[in-house]
């Protein structure tokens, strides 16, 4: 029996619950960073550390998520996806009760960056390769829209569940309701369909490579804001006269260069490579693939400037910045499921090309919305842009990538998928904070320089101290910072003005930078193919 035939036969019986424990596993996966994002205070506190522990934890989950996403699908080939997936929804859970229970950062570090990272390199590419083994191919766009918008609402509640949490309880519970999850998962898992795992060997040379690399590029990204991308911040660490995170991405990138000759190597002399470099020279896999780093490239850059300005600049509660975000879940989950279930043939590279243009358009209205007299209202209407250009993508590109290849190598394309969106959501976040700290320092020394009501021994001072990087500050924290400093009041009112501007040009250009990104991203959907997954009227 083949993979259709199992996967018709399983749509039929109870292709919702498959759906929904797919789409829920997908969900817990995407939920703990932004839950983390708003309750670093607490969770320091709790654990007894400071933000920089906490960030270092982030910083870690992410890093052992992204470097083990190959190797994982390729245990998930050998074992069996639905055992891959069961183990991964194991180790994920004994890290969430880990975690729930941490009297320190050691253990916080264990249970929550090592155990849910491993956890999830087992879980992810394995959702890619259920979804493709339980559905028919004219039901897997709508499915793996469902499941990418999973995610992508993880991302937008996060600071929902987490600030909720944090105030009226504790962020403990969020893990705590998380085990509950995995377990409801695991009692219903048999239900969804498996196909027997290959038999093959696992390339450890290969695995080392790919860690090492992705390991290096990943980390080097995620300390561009504290290190600097080339040259190295006043009282970083450098190494040669360089930042130390230009030198992880040059040889991060030559361990890369070096894993794809060796894989090509094995797969010449008729071995099982960890990952076939052929299958990245297939011209539709390649064209999902950068598109999914596109898409989580812009989506990680706007979903980090947009709490900043609800959460610093309007001073918003992290439960009301997570309220004001909601509309972009709804619309994105209504294109999701709403653009397949109504056209099921449409044209992927045209629902793709509109996705990002209608993305565009929500990121200049945040442009556009960026003056001193914006309120938190200003945000509901590109969220819905933002929201439905991203269901767009999230409708298409699931089965575009694993429609490329045949059924038996999707756990491989769900490595391949969760690199890539790793890498774009690790670099969109680096990327537009550090154009953001960047302007905002700029605007705010010229601001000061040009402002009569500063003394000039202030503006020297001022300038000397923010030459580094000016942190992104609320309008009360820098008057309690200038209050404890002693500055006058007149001269703390034109610094306060200063610093409203400021965070508002620095916004304007993160936004405008982003909307570039997405424009860019237009270019390489030539590569997107015309015709629908599961359409019989032809090919592209």
């Amino acid at each position: 029996m083949g993979d259709g035939q199992v996967a018709g036969s399983t749509t039929q019986a109870g292709s919702g619950l498959v759906l929904t424990v797919l789409a829920s596993s997908q969900f817990l996966m995407t939920l703990d960073s932004s839950v983390m994002n708003v309750s670093m205070a607490t969770v320091a506190e709790d654990v007894g550390t400071s933000i920089t522990g906490i960030q270092t934890a982030i910083t870690l989950y992410t890093l052992v998520m992204a470097t083990l996403m190959i190797t994982g699908s390729k245990v998930g080939s050998m074992m069996g996806r639905r055992r891959a997936f069961a183990l991964g929804l194991v180790i994920y859970g004994a890290g969430s009760l880990t975690t729930a229970l941490a009297p320190n950062l050691v253990v916080l570090l264990i249970g929550w960056s090592f155990l849910e990272g491993v956890g999830a390199a087992l879980i992810m590419p394995a959702i890619v390769a259920l979804v493709a083994t339980n559905f028919p191919a004219e039901k897997r766009p709508a499915a793996y829209g469902l499941v990418a918008a999973a995610g992508a609402i993880a991302v937008a509640v996060g600071p929902l569940i987490g600030g909720a949490a944090t105030t009226f309880a504790s962020w403990r519970y969020v893990f705590v309701g998380e085990v509950v999850i995995v377990v409801l998962i695991l009692l219903v898992l048999r239900k969804v369909v498996d196909v027997p795992p290959s038999k093959s060997r696992l390339d450890y040379f290969g695995s080392i490579l790919s860690v090492v690399g992705l390991g290096m590029i990943v980390f080097g990204v995620l300390r561009s804001s504290e290190w600097g991308w080339v040259q190295a911040k006043p009282g970083g660490p450098q190494l040669v006269g360089l930042s130390p995170v230009v030198w992880l991405l040059i040889v991060g990138l030559l361990v890369v260069y070096g894993f794809l000759r060796w894989e090509g190597r094995l797969a010449a002399a008729g071995k099982e490579p960890l990952l076939d470099p052929a299958m990245l020279r297939n011209r539709e896999l390649s064209g999902g693939l950068s598109m999914f780093f596109a898409q989580f490239l812009v989506q990680a850059g706007v979903f980090f400037a947009v709490p900043l300005f609800l959460s610093v600049v309007l001073e918003l509660s992290a439960l009301e910045t997570g309220i004001r975000i909601l509309p972009l879940s709804a619309a994105l989950v209504v294109a999701a499921i709403g653009i397949p279930k109504l056209r099921p043939t449409a044209n992927p590279r045209r629902v793709v090309r509109v996705g990002l243009l209608v993305m565009v358009v929500g990121i200049l209205m945040l442009v556009a919305g960026m003056d001193p007299g914006a309120n938190a209202a200003i945000v509901m209407i590109p969220m819905l842009f933002m929201g439905f250009g991203l269901g767009c993508l999230s409708s298409q590109l699931g089965a575009v990538t694993v429609s490329s290849v045949p059924d038996e190598r999707s756990t491989e394309v769900g490595g391949l998928q969760n690199t890539a969106t790793n890498l774009g959501a690790s670099l969109g976040t680096a990327l537009i904070g550090s154009v953001l700290i960047a302007t905002l320092t700029t605007s705010a020394i010229a601001g000061i320089e040009d402002n009569p009501a500063v003394p000039t021994s202030v503006q020297q001072q001022a300038s000397t101290d923010m030459a580094s990087g000016v942190p992104f500050l609320s309008t009360t924290q820098l008057r309690s910072a200038l209050s404890d400093a002693g500055v006058a009041e007149s001269t703390a009112d034109a610094i306060v003005d200063v610093n409203e501007e400021a965070r508002l040009d620095a916004l304007r250009v993160a936004f405008a930078v982003a909307a570039l990104l997405a424009i860019a991203a237009l270019f390489p959907t030539a590569r997107i193919p015309r015709v629908a997954v599961g359409d019989k009227r032809g090919s592209s």
